[in-house]
């Protein structure tokens, strides 16, 4: 599942821009000493006038101008180039800049300005390599410092890349994007970095209150504190400056859904559709019928559509009674592993699993039978329809997921033969492999000791990856926990589901698990991280999507161990 906490953003080109104007300083410098013809120096310094003054096409002209007086004339190839790249004309930006260093390759600007459109083309080695060429000539470029900064940031080379932030500020300390930087990537490291990170940013606010990327990811990092309210105040902030920030429009989403103002969240959530995939990781279906208004369609039926992950479907396949209720005759489009537990939950919906095409619905060679679809719907888009209040939650019922009777008892059996002696199953979850957050939602399995330790209990393992590592795992954490080598958690959901249902009771962290065992009515705790995910909202300890889920709260960031404390008192 996607999450909301820890998603600082480098906007490209920032760092180019403030370095132009320096670029262009030295290839003037540069041209009057290798030029001797005072033609080419006064057509020089006019085009560098129209190009720092933005007037590309004028300054473009007179660069080809020179050019015809000289092939070789290096300046102008260099920015030339540089025109092409703000034009989006990477490739041609490439080819005039090579030339340029051919003909002179001790210029440092050249080698940067090479890297920037590198940079720009995804290449990020050979962006580097440039970089650094540019930094062997000429150590005291503040600007491709940070540009290499970024790259290894992006590489996730941290401790590479906070090196090369505070060189640049030590050559300029009133370096907005080196400020800005390093609190990007003091965000991505450990938990504990992030108060130096929103100190970052609130120095790159004092040098530049209108740096909109800036208030954005000072509420990220506020929000990874915890301090949602004040991570609000800036993301609005960044709206303000910049009103197409899409970004910060999701996140003001998420932050309003997580204090439970459902009606400004919902409708602002609507905007993860404009998002960058790596913030949403499903892309808006293009069909040619109206999305869904929560009206009872005249004709044809209404189909609802999976998005995100696995566990976000499941949530919000609590809300398909409710388009039930409507009247409207419904076809589901699930993940391919859910479609048989959501056909045996939900047997008023055709359910489906990629069939509906983006043109035809259905309707395509190879796309399943005819489905005579009217309007469609993200299953992400249902709660703007049902749950704007906190008292439209009541409307959920519990369980809504209907394991396989036969095969949750074959489990049931299973575990509850002679050597359980009586004792209760409790199923664990642990890990999470999220890659943004799951550091801050995993929890060691050495650190459930104290639980294995407690009398009367059965312990099985209902955490999905590979059996061999999940043993080694136990084996290192002297872990008394079951692995049951015939359930592959990731890949049969179903029969997944019936292990689950076979426990008396479950205890989870923030995954997929919870989401499921949840959805079948067990009684589960879910362990949460400070701050957690905008679906469990703030403080309370039951969650408003599942009834039958306690949730459990660090009370500071990585304290798991009053967490399992306060578990192990539960017990």
């Amino acid at each position: 599942m996607r999450s909301d906490t820890n998603s600082a953003e480098i906007p490209p080109g920032a760092v180019f821009a403030k370095q132009q104007d320096g670029t262009a300083r030295q290839a003037q410098g540069q041209g009057q000493k290798e030029r001797s013809s005072p033609a080419i120096q006064d057509l020089l310094l006019n085009a560098l006038r129209r190009h720092r003054a933005g007037q590309l096409t004028e300054a473009a002209r007179i660069y080809r101008q020179i050019l015809a007086i000289d092939p070789h004339q290096a300046d102008s190839l260099d920015l030339l180039g540089m025109i092409a790249y703000q034009a989006g004309g990477h490739e041609l930006a490439v080819a005039m800049i090579r030339k340029a260093i051919a003909v002179n390759r001790r210029q440092a600007s050249y080698h940067s300005n090479l890297g920037t459109v590198l940079q720009a083309q995804g290449k990020l080695d050979e962006a580097a390599a440039c970089y650094e060429q540019a930094l062997v000539l000429n150590p005291n470029l503040a600007e491709v410092h940070v540009n290499l900064g970024n790259i290894f940031q992006a590489q996730e080379k941290l401790d590479e890349a906070v090196a090369r932030y505070q060189y640049a500020l030590a050559l300029k300390p009133e370096l907005v994007e080196a400020h800005h930087g390093l609190g990007n990537t003091l965000q991505l490291m450990q938990d504990d970095m992030l108060e130096e990170a929103v100190a970052c940013y609130e120095r790159a606010l004092a040098l530049q209150p209108s740096h909109a990327q800036a208030h954005y990811n000072l509420g990220c990092a506020l929000r990874a504190l915890g301090k949602v309210d004040e991570a609000l105040t800036q993301y609005r902030m960044a709206l303000a400056l910049q009103p197409d920030y899409i970004a910060a429009g999701f996140r003001e989403s998420l932050a309003q859904l997580l204090r439970g103002d459902f009606p400004s969240g919902w409708h602002n959530y609507e905007k993860r559709w404009q998002c960058k995939p790596i913030d949403h990781g499903t892309p808006m279906r293009a069909y040619s019928q109206p999305l869904w208004a929560g009206e009872t369609l005249a004709s044809g039926r209404l189909l609802i559509w999976g998005e995100q992950g696995v566990g976000d479907e499941i949530m919000f396949a609590g809300l398909l009674p409710d388009v039930l209720r409507t009247g409207n005759r419904c076809v589901l489009d699930c993940d391919a592993r859910l479609k048989p537990l959501f056909t045996r939950s939900f047997p008023g919906i055709d359910v489906v699993s990629g069939q509906v095409s983006g043109n035809g619905l259905g309707n395509d060679p190879g796309h399943g039978p005819e489905l005579d679809i009217a309007a469609h719907l993200p299953c992400g888009s249902l709660p703007g329809l049902f749950r704007t209040t906190r008292a439209a939650f009541a409307a959920t019922t519990s369980p809504y997921l209907i394991a396989d009777p036969v095969a949750r008892e074959r489990f049931r059996a299973r575990y509850t033969d002679a050597d359980a002696n009586g004792k209760r199953l409790v199923g664990l979850a642990w890990h999470t492999n999220n890659r943004k957050t799951g550091r801050y939602r995993s929890i060691d399995l050495s650190l459930f000791a104290p639980l294995f330790a407690r009398p009367g209990i059965r312990w099985v393992s209902l955490q999905y990856g590979d059996h061999d590592a999940l043993q080694s795992q136990a084996a290192a954490a002297s872990a008394t926990i079951l692995i049951d080598r015939s359930v592959d958690q990731i890949a049969n959901i179903d029969i997944f589901a019936a292990q689950i249902a076979a426990m008396d009771m479950v205890i989870a962290i923030d995954n997929s698990t919870a989401h499921l065992a949840g959805a079948l009515g067990i009684p589960t705790w879910v362990l949460l991280p400070f701050a957690p995910d905008w679906r469990w909202l703030r403080e309370r300890v039951d969650s408003p999507w599942y009834p039958t889920l306690h949730l459990f709260r660090q009370p500071k960031r990585g304290d798991w161990q009053s967490v399992v404390q306060r578990v192990w008192s539960a017990l």
